[in-house]
C-alpha cells in the first residue's frame, strides 16, 4: 500500500509503501476485542475492599441472653443483619489480570492498524521538525495534517525530536505522542489519526514484523 508523505507544513513531499506484513494483515475482530480487554482488565487495580464480621471493630460481647426475652438470638452486634456489621459476599481484593500469548497481541496490533490504513487514517510525515518548541507551533502543524480529529504520533525513538514532541504536545486536547515501540491497542483505538514519521514505519516493522 502506497500513501504520500509529508512534510510539517501539509505538503506532498514524496511516496511510501507501507508493509504488507503490518499494514494489510487479515483483520480479525475477535482477536482485537480480546487484547483491548486484556488491556483494560489488567488496568484494574482490584484494591478494593470491604470488612467482614471478622474485621470490624466490637462486638465481642452478646447483646442479650439467649432465652427469655422475647426478642430473635444474636451472638454479635457486628453479624451482617446489623447496622455497622460485617458484610458478606461482598468486593474483596483481587486481580483481574488476563494473559495473551505474544503473538496473539501483535497480530491485534497488525489487524488494528491494517483497518486504519484502510480508512486513510494513517498519515505519514519525513520528519517532525519546529522552528521553536511552542504548543501553538505543533497545534497549526496537527490541525494541517489531520485536521480537527483526535490524534497519535507515533515517535521511532527517544531523541531530540521526541522530547519536542512530548513537550508541545503534552497541552494539545486529544493527542498524545507514543514511541512506536510501545504502540498498544487501547490508543490505536482510542485516536481517530495515527501521524507518524517515515522511520516509525521501520519500527513498526521490527516489531511487529
Amino acid at each position: 500500500m502506497k500513501v504520500d508523505v509529508f512534510d510539517m507544513k501539509g505538503k506532498i513531499v514524496d511516496q511510501v509503501e507501507l508493509p504488507a506484513a503490518v499494514f494489510e494483515a487479515p483483520i480479525n475482530k475477535d482477536l482485537m476485542h480480546q487484547a483491548y480487554t486484556r488491556q483494560m482488565a489488567n488496568a484494574r487495580l482490584g484494591t478494593h475492599n470491604t470488612k467482614t464480621r471478622a474485621e470490624t471493630a466490637g462486638g465481642g460481647k452478646k447483646p442479650w441472653r439467649q432465652k427469655g426475652t422475647g426478642r430473635a438470638r444474636q451472638g454479635s452486634i457486628r453479624a451482617v443483619q446489623w447496622v455497622g456489621g460485617g458484610r458478606v459476599h461482598t468486593p474483596r481484593p483481587r486481580s483481574y489480570k488476563q494473559s495473551m500469548p505474544k503473538k496473539m497481541r501483535r497480530a491485534a496490533l497488525r489487524s488494528a492498524l491494517s483497518v486504519k490504513a484502510a480508512e486513510s487514517n494513517i498519515i505519514v510525515i519525513d520528519e517532525i521538525t519546529l522552528s521553536k518548541p511552542k504548543t501553538q507551533l505543533m497545534a497549526n502543524a496537527l490541525k494541517k495534517l489531520a485536521g480537527k480529529t483526535s490524534v497519535l504520533v507515533l515517535m521511532p525513538k527517544k531523541d531530540l525530536s521526541y522530547d519536542v514532541a512530548m513537550r508541545t504536545a503534552d497541552n494539545l486536547a486529544d493527542t498524545k505522542v507514543l514511541l512506536a515501540s510501545y504502540l498498544n491497542i487501547r490508543d490505536l483505538f482510542s485516536f481517530d489519526k495515527i501521524i507518524m514519521p517515515l522511520k516509525s514505519i521501520d519500527t513498526l516493522k521490527a516489531h511487529l514484523g
